[in-house]
């Protein structure tokens, strides 16, 4: 059987649920993308939605580390056939479910068709409810990331107010509206003093890119910059759980209200299965034709 076939006959069986998938990235590392990761899946478990954080650092993985979970097995394990996704999914705060990487491998667009078809098969047969998925993609260029964030609705670039990661950033951008068509971006400002700078930083990479690019760069928020936020790193927690009343925490709060408003997809266009289908394809590039 294609797997084409398998993922729409597991959909015949079970009726597609309309998920948010968000996709979190960032030109450079060091911009705090992981953290955005973590705190904005977390604060949203926090609001009653069941939210799953992917690991798509397939590189480098930490979110596990950031969160102190100890995983047995990682999403290679499910491509190798060990075990199930189920099997992989770590229980981290406030319920948020958690499907950790492995590091050192392959990107997303190398991987086999025997791959392909058992990413797109672990996918359809998740027997757990989701609302959300919130991608951790890799930092840079790498096409693991350009294939998340083709086969997200909603994608995060994380900047901060460094010459470095604009520049870096507006690359990312570039190649995502000019090679593969996405045309709107959510900017967060991270480690910034106050909503002014954030303001100045985002001003600074939209005029640049809306001038040369044809997308829209959309003014998602800022995260300050927090001591607290600091020392929950170091606890291996979320600092909207373990300091909720800090400046940090109640950003990512905030942030993840406006990450709730943008709404659910609506149609089979939506649903899980057919994200996972458009990751794997776009990953080989059988479907360069069509939009996202």
């Amino acid at each position: 059987m294609g797997k084409h076939d398998q993922a729409a006959g597991l959909r015949v069986l079970r009726p597609a649920k309309p998920v948010q998938v968000i996709a979190v990235a960032s030109g450079k590392g060091g911009v705090g993308k992981t953290s955005v990761s973590v705190n904005l899946s977390t604060a949203m478990a926090q609001s009653g939605k069941q939210v799953m954080l992917l690991d798509g650092d397939l590189g480098l993985a930490n979110v596990d580390v950031m969160l102190g979970l100890q995983p047995t097995c990682n999403l290679a394990n499910v491509l190798e056939g060990k075990c199930t996704l189920d099997e992989t999914i770590l229980m981290g705060p406030s319920g948020l479910m958690v499907i950790p990487a492995s590091s050192g491998k392959k990107n997303m667009a190398e991987l086999n068709r025997a791959e392909n078809a058992g990413l797109i098969r672990a996918f359809s047969e998740l027997s757990r409810p989701i609302d959300v998925l919130v991608i951790d993609t890799a930092a840079g260029i790498a096409d693991s990331v350009i294939s998340f964030t083709q086969a997200a609705q909603e994608v995060i670039v994380v900047i901060c107010n460094d010459p470095a990661s604009l520049t870096d950033a507006y690359a990312l951008i570039k190649v995502l509206n000019r090679d593969h068509g996405v045309e709107r971006v959510q900017v967060l400002a991270n480690m910034v003093q106050n909503l002014t700078e954030a303001k100045e930083v985002h001003e600074n990479l939209r005029r640049v890119a809306e001038r040369f690019l044809d997308v829209t760069l959309n003014f998602m928020g800022f995260v300050p910059q927090d001591e607290w936020l600091k020392r929950a790193i170091r606890r291996q927690q979320p600092v909207v759980q373990a300091y909720p009343n800090s400046a940090a925490a109640l950003a990512f709060a905030g942030l993840a209200k406006k990450a709730e408003s943008w709404g659910l997809p609506k149609g089979a266009r939506g649903n899980l299965e057919f994200f996972v289908e458009r990751l794997v394809e776009r990953g080989t590039g059988q479907l360069a034709g069509v939009a996202v």
